[in-house]
C-alpha cells in the first residue's frame, strides 16, 4: 500500500535527444519501481516516469508519455539526457530557457547527463555552480560558460537541486543515484545487481583520454607537443625543451603554461600515463616494466602519478579495463 503521492521523473525530449537513454532510464525506473519484498518498500512512493516534448506552436514542452496517466501534479526532476549529435545550440536551447527556469524555481530538481549539461548552462542555474559534463565537451563547455566551475574528473556532481552527470553512458549512475533518493540505498542495490551495472562512485577520469590544447597558436610550444607526442615525454628536462621550442627557459615555461594550460611536468605526466594505460590494456607486461617503458626508473613513483592522473593504481586500473588480452585467451 502506497500511502505517499508517486514520485515523477521526467525526460525532457529536446531536438537531437539521445533517446538511448531516455528509454534506458525509463527502463531502470520501471525495474526499480517493481522491487518489493519488505515493509519498507510498501511505504516508498511509486515511481511515475514521464516524457516532456515541445510540439511545433506550443509555447511550453508537455507530456507525451506518463507511466501513471492519471496521476497528476508536478515531476519532482526534470533529466535532460545527452544529445545524439553535438551539444544544443544557444538558439535551439532558447525555447526552453524560461520553462526550465520556472520549473525549478517551483522546486522541481533539474539534472543533465553528458552534453545535456549545455542545456542545463543555457538556463544560467548553473552560474557559480560546480558541473561535470562529457571530457571531450570541456573546452568548449569553458568557452560557452565561463562563470561554470567545471570538473570533469567526476561523473556525477549531486547539488541537490541540480545535478550533472558526465559521460555518454553516466545515465546509470544518475538512474541509480535517483533511486538511491526516493526509494532507498537497498532499492538501488538490488536495481544495480539486476542490471549489472556498477552503483554510483566512479570517477570519469577512469575513461577519459589526454586530449592536449593544439589549436593555440604558438609554433614554438607546438613544436615541443609534436616532439613530446612522438618520443612518448621520455625526455622532459627543461634544458631539452627550451632547446627545440628556442627559447630561453623561463620564457618556455611562460608560453608553455599559457599555451597548454598545464606547466611542462603535468603535461609530460598525462602523455607518459596515457601511454601507461595503453600497455596496461594490451599486454601482460610486469607494473615495474610498464613504468620503465614510459620513462619511470622508479616504479613507486610511477605508482603515484598514475594513481594521482587516473583515480585508480595501475594495478586496478588493469584488472578493470585488461580484459581485452584475457578474452584472446
Amino acid at each position: 500500500m502506497h500511502d505517499q503521492p508517486p514520485v515523477e521523473l521526467g525526460l525532457l525530449l529536446y531536438p537531437g535527444v539521445q533517446l538511448a537513454t531516455v528509454h534506458g532510464l525509463t527502463d531502470l525506473f520501471e525495474i526499480a519501481g517493481r522491487l518489493t519484498g519488505t515493509a519498507e518498500d510498501a511505504e516508498r512512493p511509486r515511481l511515475r516516469v514521464s516524457h516532456w516534448r515541445l510540439e511545433e506552436g506550443e509555447a511550453a514542452p508537455r507530456r507525451v508519455y506518463d507511466s501513471l496517466s492519471a496521476a497528476s501534479g508536478s515531476p519532482s526532476v526534470l533529466i535532460l539526457p545527452p544529445s545524439l549529435a553535438e551539444p544544443i545550440t544557444p538558439e535551439a536551447a532558447a525555447p526552453y530557457r524560461e520553462w526550465l527556469r520556472r520549473q525549478h524555481q517551483s522546486g522541481v530538481r533539474l539534472a543533465s547527463i553528458c552534453a545535456g549539461a549545455f542545456l542545463l548552462a543555457e538556463t544560467g542555474l548553473l552560474e557559480g555552480r560546480t558541473a561535470t559534463t562529457h571530457w571531450l565537451y570541456v573546452e568548449r563547455f569553458n568557452a560557452r560558460f565561463p562563470g561554470v566551475r567545471l570538473d570533469a574528473d567526476q561523473l556525477l556532481i549531486d547539488g541537490e537541486d541540480l545535478v550533472t552527470a558526465g559521460g555518454l553512458m553516466a545515465w546509470t549512475d544518475l538512474g541509480l543515484r535517483l533511486v538511491d533518493r526516493y526509494l532507498g540505498a537497498k532499492r538501488m542495490l538490488d536495481t544495480a545487481r539486476i542490471l549489472v551495472i556498477d552503483p554510483p562512485g566512479r570517477q570519469q577520469r577512469y575513461y577519459s583520454a589526454f586530449s592536449p590544447r593544439l589549436s593555440h597558436g604558438d609554433s614554438a610550444v607546438l613544436a615541443v607537443q609534436e616532439w613530446l607526442q612522438e618520443t612518448g615525454a621520455q625526455d622532459i628536462a627543461l634544458a631539452t625543451l627550451a632547446k627545440r621550442a628556442g627559447l630561453e627557459q623561463r620564457t618556455f615555461l611562460r608560453r608553455f603554461r599559457q599555451a597548454t594550460g598545464m606547466t611542462t611536468t603535468a603535461y609530460c605526466q598525462q602523455l607518459r600515463v596515457g601511454r601507461a594505460r595503453e600497455l596496461l590494456q594490451a599486454s601482460r607486461l610486469p607494473l615495474e616494466r610498464v613504468a620503465w617503458e614510459v620513462g619511470y626508473s622508479d616504479p613507486g613513483a610511477f605508482r603515484k602519478v598514475f594513481t594521482r592522473v587516473v583515480g585508480l593504481s595501475p594495478g586496478d586500473y588493469r584488472r578493470r579495463f585488461g580484459g581485452v588480452v584475457r578474452a584472446g585467451r
